[in-house]
């Protein structure tokens, strides 16, 4: 594999960052992002959205022509093809990620086990989707595990029920095993991640052998994560398979501060933000150190730490486009990342959510929140995007 000669990343290049955008969609995006900046506007229209959908008012439309075209590929797998081929175009992969949220029957939670594998079978046979992903949540009843995590006795149904569970995480591991496609399994809320951790130990080991299939996913901003990401290393060269990493700061901060804070127990979040990326860049260099046992995917939307994670690549002599690491972002968001990233030949992939509007906006408030919580998000966007539409303006 050669190693593809040193490139100046510029995160500014936005006529490679937007290639695929007209102005109309710039334009979109420019207004999207700057209603999605005003945090009072979010923090009312959330409320005002779902309560709008519940009672059945007609505001679909607007929703699927606004923040949801942004953010998401479509209803279904198909709808996402146009979504898949755009990406692609710059050299941009998809993860296929159903995003539907809050079922708790065992109907909802086999059809969503099947819309994955059906997600499994569309990567196995399209080079530009790198990876599925599931949701154990998606999978199983969150209050299930929890008990699980809280080391609680289960009854007998529990516990047939818990096997379900399982079987339908195995389903989905076997069959990207079997399909040789990479499948990410999301990280959740820490008084259910034991249980999480545990179940992609053992797929791991179980489809790992000759390489990583099996991600489980690590989030730094917790204190303890780059402890367990070592652990989780020791045991799999112990047991001889391969670790599969996916290494991210985190996105339920204020939930646990609030939990820990309201029943009386040391909060698992980091004291402050320079200790969650301090443990974030030692969490990649420690995969990189290890790097042909370990498939890495930094999920990041921070400059600094995909430069830190190019720079290093440069600076060990690995290839940009080592097949055991990968940069993602997720759609609609840090397109310059993405794209310029791609364009110097390093191996990215894109979060595609898709689903129903209706199931999907969990998802889609989540993404509205985050925007507005990071520091700089929007702004970034917006700034990006001007420039853009001024390029394009002045080429004319």
């Amino acid at each position: 594999m050669d190693i593809t000669s040193p490139v100046t990343l510029d995160f500014n290049n936005t006529e490679i960052a937007f290639k695929n955008k007209s102005d109309k969609d710039l334009n979109k995006a420019y207004w999207l992002f700057k209603m999605v900046s005003s945090n009072a506007l979010i923090k009312i229209g959330t409320p005002i959205t779902e309560f709008s959908l519940n009672i059945g008012l007609p505001i679909q439309g607007i929703i699927k022509n606004t923040i949801y075209k942004q953010f998401c590929g479509g209803e279904s797998i198909q709808d996402c093809s146009s979504a898949i081929q755009e990406l692609g175009k710059g050299k941009v992969t998809t993860i296929l990620d159903y995003s539907v949220e809050g079922e708790e029957s065992e109907a909802s939670f086999d059809a969503t086990c099947q819309e994955i594998l059906n997600t499994v079978e569309s990567a196995k046979n399209n080079s530009l989707i790198s990876f599925c992903v599931f949701k154990p949540t998606g999978l199983g009843r969150f209050d299930l595990f929890a008990k699980i995590d809280a080391k609680e006795a289960l009854t007998d149904l529990e516990k047939e029920e818990y096997r379900r569970v399982w079987n339908r995480c195995d389903l989905i591991c076997k069959a990207c095993f079997n399909a040789d496609i990479r499948v990410l399994i999301d990280a959740e809320h820490s008084w259910i991640q034991e249980t999480i951790d545990d179940i992609a130990r053992e797929m791991m080991e179980k489809y790992n052998s000759n390489k990583p299939i099996v991600y489980n996913t690590y989030q730094l901003y917790r204190a303890d994560k780059l402890a367990s990401l070592k652990a989780d290393f020791a045991y799999a060269q112990n047991q001889n398979f391969h670790l599969g990493a996916k290494i991210v700061r985190g996105a339920y901060m204020e939930i646990e501060r609030e939990r820990a804070l309201k029943l009386g127990y040391p909060s698992p979040i980091q004291k402050d933000k320079p200790s969650s990326d301090e443990d974030y860049n030692l969490a990649i260099n420690f995969c990189l150190d290890h790097i042909d046992q370990i498939g890495l995917m930094a999920g990041t939307h921070n400059e600094q730490s995909c430069r830190i994670l190019a720079e290093e690549l440069e600076s060990r002599n690995i290839p940009h486009n080592h097949p055991n690491i990968f940069f993602a972002q997720l759609l609609g968001m840090s397109d310059n990342l993405s794209f310029n990233l791609a364009s110097a030949g390093y191996n990215v992939a894109k979060y595609m959510p898709y689903g129903p509007v209706k199931a999907v906006m969990p998802y889609l408030f989540r993404r509205a929140q985050e925007n507005t919580s990071v520091a700089g998000q929007t702004g970034r966007e917006l700034g990006l995007i001007m420039k853009e539409l001024k390029r394009r303006k002045s080429n004319r």
